[in-house]
């Protein structure tokens, strides 16, 4: 386990109290001891995560880490796992600011890793999707993705901590769990350390696509100050970057715009067959040199490929 930028800064780590957070406590504790601040996220939607949290509470008293219990000012509704992961990195953001630490640890390992790249696969995701769980994101660190599942086990084991078990982890409503149920069952060669050397190789693929794409967009992408309006030149790029371009000049338009996958597919086949098309709330018109505005607001409904039928 390395160091990170900010050397002697503090250091938050989230723990929820199952056997991969309680070893990510003791290592970071290990490694970086003085600098740890922890963190336990209670959602409020199950009866035990009040417990798992004072146990998460007395195993930081233990070794004298600072800790604090996260609590949502608003239930939690709708896609609950989804809505539960937005909460729970806006509140560990807003912690780690008050405790001014550099980074957030969470404890994805090997085995969470093989699940992403797998699931991502199944959905066809493209080299950024199965890039897989990054290891730096910004100010979120995944220190264990070299460690697999049954080694942080004995982590534990070893110092003697019985760590809670999260029922949601047996919950086969999730994707996930089928995912590792189907693993669990499967003889076959799938290896986790396998897929994060995997993941690590397509993350820096994706890194130097994002890199051609920025030196690209400056050449390509151009405002039309009489019209408002941006124009993009896709002339003789792979289309894996006219794909990034496109993405990129959506943003510029709708900043709060998340399309991906076949809906972006589709509208780039219709540029590329010059013609016109509606992508979020950005009229797009194809041919020789694309060109972009913001859409009147009735035309979405005629020509938004969001709507067409998939």
């Amino acid at each position: 386990m390395h160091d990170y930028a900010n050397a002697g800064a503090p250091i938050g780590v989230a723990v929820s109290g199952g056997p991969d957070s309680a070893a990510l406590l003791l290592l970071m504790h290990e490694c970086f001891t003085g600098r740890v601040f922890a963190a336990t996220v209670d959602h409020r939607l199950r009866e035990e995560a009040a417990k798992e949290a004072q146990f998460v509470a007395r195993l930081c008293s233990e070794r004298h880490i600072p800790h604090s219990i996260l609590v949502p000012a608003a239930p939690i509704t709708g896609n609950l796992q989804s809505a539960a992961r937005t909460a729970r990195y806006a509140l560990l953001a807003d912690w780690a600011n008050v405790h001014q630490c550099a980074h957030i640890a969470t404890a994805h390992h090997a085995d969470d890793q093989l699940e992403t790249v797998l699931m991502r696969l199944a959905r066809g995701s493209g080299v950024g999707g199965l890039s897989g769980v990054r290891a730096v994101n910004g100010r979120i660190i995944r220190p264990l993705l070299n460690f697999t599942k049954s080694e942080l086990f004995e982590i534990c084991e070893a110092a003697g901590i019985i760590a809670v078990q999260d029922p949601s982890n047996r919950d086969l409503d999730y994707d996930r769990v089928r995912m590792r149920e189907w693993l669990a069952a499967s003889p076959g060669p799938l290896s986790a350390a396998a897929a994060v050397r995997s993941a690590s190789a397509l993350a820096d693929a994706s890194e130097a696509l994002d890199w051609m794409t920025g030196k690209l967009a400056a050449e390509r992408i151009h405002l039309s100050p009489d019209t408002c309006s941006l124009t993009l030149n896709p002339a003789d790029l792979p289309r894996e970057l006219q794909r990034r371009l496109l993405l990129q000049v959506l943003a510029r338009i709708e900043p709060e715009i998340n399309m991906r996958g076949s809906t972006i597919e589709r509208g780039l086949d219709s540029l590329l067959d010059s013609q016109t098309i509606t992508l979020g709330n950005t009229l797009c018109h194809g041919g020789a040199l694309w060109r972009f505005t913001a859409a009147p607001a009735r035309s979405q409904a005629k020509t938004d490929v969001n709507n067409s039928a998939s």
